[in-house]
């Protein structure tokens, strides 16, 4: 039997990359895991890329949990909060949110030549709005969803996924405001859940083998990256830690966890 047996998790934008990586390391430890996306099934999809809720949650119970897939567009507040809504109703707890989903990089299958544009001011405004309103603001109305849920139980994880781009300046000006306002969010979010024995933080990952990634396999360095099921795996250590709360309030690298818990990659 898993060491998350009995838990509920819900991971959001998971129909693929990190956010699919995630749920599947939390089922491979018998979670409960719901999953959101906006791709529910095969076909034209929001982006170029293969994927969807259903064959998450579907590869999720395969390896031992229970998967569920949402249909769910994180821009729209009152979608997001059904979505909770929907979990907390079927299984009567959260023990686990994962806020992964992600707005801005529409210039993935936009047809915009990326590598071309020099400076932020040579970018669409609307990367800006994206990457915090399909971001940084869905992870925050997420979060306001399920944290009664959390406060009530006395216990909880909630997981922001950010990542190096908080902290430098050569990751595009949209991308590295969003990421610190999610640290920051997080950090805030930590003070006030504390009392409530809710444990918050920001992860770290490296750099992920995801499906985008690996098809511009030629602008990246992989002999140091990870799967998204390691990233998966490092959350899921996380949640069975019963000292988890001595991370509230912190950034988490996935590194820095796999050395912690031993945590083996798909190909290690």
């Amino acid at each position: 039997m898993g060491t998350l047996a009995g838990r509920v998790a819900l991971v959001t934008g998971a129909s693929r990359g990190v956010g699919k990586g995630i749920a599947l390391g939390l089922g491979e430890q018998g979670a409960t895991v719901y999953v959101t996306g906006r791709t529910e099934t095969g076909g034209p999809a929001p982006t170029s890329l293969p994927g969807t809720v259903r064959e998450t949650a579907e590869e999720v119970t395969t390896l031992g949990g229970r998967g569920v897939a949402i249909t769910c567009d994180h821009r729209d507040d009152e979608q997001t909060r059904r979505a909770v809504r929907q979990v907390v109703a079927e299984a009567g707890r959260l023990d686990v949110l994962v806020n992964n989903v992600w707005g801005g990089y529409e210039y993935f299958w936009d047809g915009t030549e990326f590598w071309l544009e020099a400076g932020f001011w040579t970018q669409p405004v609307e990367r800006w709005d994206s990457a915090f309103q399909a971001g940084v603001r869905a992870h925050y109305v997420t979060t306001v969803a399920a944290a009664p849920t959390m406060v009530t139980q006395g216990s909880g994880l909630i997981v922001n996924v950010s990542s190096e781009g908080a902290v430098k300046t050569d990751t595009g000006v949209a991308y590295g405001a969003a990421k610190a306002a999610t640290d920051h969010m997080v950090a805030c979010m930590a003070h006030e859940l504390r009392e409530h024995g809710v444990t918050a933080v920001s992860l770290y990952p490296g750099l992920v083998r995801t499906e985008s990634v690996l098809r511009a396999a030629e602008y990246f360095d992989l002999s140091d990256s990870e799967s998204p099921l390691f990233v998966g795996r490092a959350v899921a250590a996380l949640a069975a830690d019963p000292e988890v709360m001595r991370y509230t309030g912190q950034v988490v690298r996935t590194g820095d966890l796999g050395h912690h818990y031993a945590i083996a990659d798909t190909d290690d």
